[in-house]
């Protein structure tokens, strides 16, 4: 049996970062290139063929569309090449649950697409990076792998795109899932699914743009006005997310101004700055009366990715672009 041959896409991030002290706190993300990476992970004598490709070298508070655009043609690229099992994405922590949703919702589930990143710099003790690295090769190169969408692996456990979630700041098991858990659990010696491949040959759900719409997410909290709406609107947002309070909720003058956006053309999705639970339609807010959308499971950053995809595909109608958020959910 031959070993799967696995293309490294690499964009930089804490897993790729140096602390130049073992014992220190500060690091520079992005510092490692593939090819380093690639060697050491020859070292461990994993049973695949890696082959590794510099994208960017950036913290991922820095990824965006110039960074996207080149890593969806990589991609494209890899599933085209009947060579190639699977593609791991090397890439920080703070996105990487918005990279993993707009790759996700625009590529077929077909080949495993992995995004890995570190919760520790390489060179720091307890470093997590080789280990999680390693992880993601084992399910990238998994034939069980296909047909799940894009995953991520972080903490000896594997994530749809659809749930992950960065919860904590610096914790090694920052990541969890909401409304669902891990797919499965994995190490560098074996991989457990805890469920069947739910997605084996559906196509992309959105064709990939030629730009993304300015969509920004509006902050709710105490003794607030509707500054923050009008400010949005004034550098040419074609979308707006409240992260709301709760359910999605805001003050009165915050949800008039949002209103009045959604009566104009703006679409506006409530979502929640609280880390898990649903926002339903018509709970707290009249979502029919003032022509809301409710992001039901998905946080602000993900209902962010899926309103620019939908306003970039031409969807405007609300009623639609609510059955998008109920039928991705499934």
């Amino acid at each position: 049996m031959t070993n799967p041959r696995i293309t490294i896409l690499a964009t930089g991030g804490t897993i790729a970062g140096s602390a130049r002290s073992a014992l220190g706190r500060g690091y520079r993300a992005g510092q490692i290139g593939i090819a380093e990476m690639v060697a050491s992970a020859r070292e461990l004598g994993l049973e695949a063929d890696l082959s590794g490709r510099e994208i960017a070298a950036v913290g991922s508070q820095d990824i965006g569309w110039r960074e996207w655009q080149a890593l969806h043609r990589a991609i494209a690229e890899a599933y085209a090449d009947p060579a190639v099992d699977g593609v791991i994405v090397t890439h920080g922590t703070d996105t990487a649950e918005e990279t993993a949703w707009l790759f996700d919702l625009t590529l077929p589930a077909g080949k495993p697409v992995v995004l890995v990143g570190a919760m520790r710099p390489a060179d720091a003790v307890g470093s997590d990076g080789m280990r999680n690295f390693a992880n993601a090769v084992r399910v990238a190169g998994d034939a069980a792998a296909h047909g799940r969408g894009v995953l991520v692996v972080m903490g000896d456990a594997v994530f749809a795109a659809s749930d992950v979630r960065k919860a904590a700041t610096s914790n090694i098991d920052a990541f969890t899932g909401f409304p669902r858990g891990p797919l499965g659990l994995v190490n560098p010696a074996s991989l457990d699914w805890f469920g069947p491949a739910a997605k084996a040959g559906q196509p992309a759900r959105f064709a990939w743009p030629e730009a993304l719409p300015r969509v920004e997410i509006i902050y709710a909290h105490a003794d607030m006005d509707a500054a923050p709406v009008a400010s949005a609107l004034s550098i040419g947002a074609k979308g707006l997310v409240l992260a709301g309070l709760g359910q999605g909720n805001a003050a009165a003058p915050v949800l008039d101004a949002l209103e009045r956006a959604a009566r104009g053309g703006v679409p506006v999705v409530r979502a929640s700055r609280v880390d898990e639970g649903y926002v339903d339609r018509n709970v707290e807010v009249d979502d029919d009366a003032r022509s809301f959308l409710a992001a039901r499971s998905f946080n602000p950053q993900k209902a962010r990715v899926l309103l620019q995809l939908l306003i970039a595909g031409g969807v405007s109608d609300p009623a639609a672009m609510q059955a998008e958020e109920l039928v991705l959910m499934r």
